[in-house]
């Protein structure tokens, strides 16, 4: 079984993020952030295409499949249950289903793991993004915490792989 990772970057630095995805094998980000600007240094749009690119990792932004102001708004507020009906309504837009599209063919080509900003996945939208691709796929999912790459490193025989061509679409 192929995998889709995914990852948030609060709580670390760029070069903790980066050594996470490194050990982890993945090829590619797609960052599903609405607004790809970030305060922390290292994790806006071009730096961080820009970083990715240095590793040998692809960067792809998936802006239509953001989480939308009102969203990002009540999990911040700590109201997830109106945090997912905003975002459940969004995802089922002409533009966020074409862009679930996109990313469901991307994830095919190479390791890829979802970017947002929420270390913790059960509160940000890249959970409903991933399963929603997994869905499609097959894949299974999983969650990156990129405050301790070592971890990923010291059980890197542990971690799942991506395998090229191995989805329900392609069975």
């Amino acid at each position: 079984m192929s995998v889709l990772f995914t990852v948030g970057y609060e709580g670390t630095d760029i070069d903790r993020f980066v050594r996470t995805l490194k050990a982890a094998g993945v090829r590619q980000l797609a960052d599903v952030r609405a607004v790809a600007v970030s305060r922390k240094a290292g994790f806006s749009k071009k730096k961080l295409a820009e970083r990715l690119a240095d590793e040998g990792i692809r960067y792809i932004h998936f802006v239509s499949l953001g989480d939308p102001k009102p969203g990002r708004e009540a999990a911040r507020a700590g109201e997830y249950d109106r945090f997912r009906l905003i975002y459940g309504a969004h995802i089922r837009t002409d533009d966020a289903q074409s862009a679930l599209m996109e990313l469901t063919e991307t994830v095919q080509v190479a390791s890829t793991c979802l970017l947002c900003f929420e270390r913790d996945p059960e509160t940000c939208h890249r959970t409903i993004v991933a399963h929603e691709v997994s869905e499609k796929t097959g894949f299974d999912i999983f969650n990156l915490f990129a405050d301790d790459p070592d971890r990923y490193v010291r059980n890197a025989a542990k971690l799942p792989r991506f395998h090229l061509g191995e989805s329900l679409t392609a069975a």
